[in-house]
């Protein structure tokens, strides 16, 4: 499966597809408090930074914000984000294969990828729970494809 397939799974509003993709953002300059309350508000594991919206600056998860918190105290919940989000984001494109996809995440440890076009432009977000309900979809269909050939279907 693709990740175009596994963001076309995905709905918001009512409204399958790519076209139904709502991307939180969250701007760089925000604190790290702002973060918390959107992430619980939205109840996400994880929020784009981006300055315009458009491009992923950093990404900031739950866990970021947990490694902080007991490193530093809650202190920290006063400095901007961009302190503290992890910069290197790792983004994914259209046509990638769920698999390639997760094995990226395992071994990348991460658990949110953005998925940009040509242009760096996010047209979504695909979460491991994606990724992995995408490559069982992918895996039932295979199944059902052999037991028909054994069955003679």
């Amino acid at each position: 499966m693709l990740v175009n397939q596994m963001l076309s799974m995905k709905s918001g509003s009512g409204k399958a597809g790519i076209e139904a993709q709502t991307i939180i953002t969250i701007a760089p300059d925000a604190t790290l408090a702002d973060a918390v309350k959107l992430l619980s508000e939205r109840r996400i594991g994880a929020v784009v930074v981006s300055t315009d919206g458009k491009t992923p600056d950093g990404i900031l998860s739950e866990r970021d914000v947990v490694r902080q918190l007991g490193a530093k105290g809650p202190d920290i919940l006063s400095v901007p984000i961009s302190q503290v989000m992890t910069t290197a984001v790792q983004t994914c494109t259209t046509g990638e294969d769920a698999l390639i996809v997760l094995e990226r995440m395992t071994e990348g440890r991460f658990r949110h990828l953005p998925v940009v076009d040509g242009n760096g432009h996010m047209l979504g977000v695909i979460s491991i729970g994606d990724a992995v309900s995408g490559r069982l979809k992918e895996l039932a269909a295979e199944k059902d494809a052999l037991t028909g050939m054994i069955m003679g279907s």
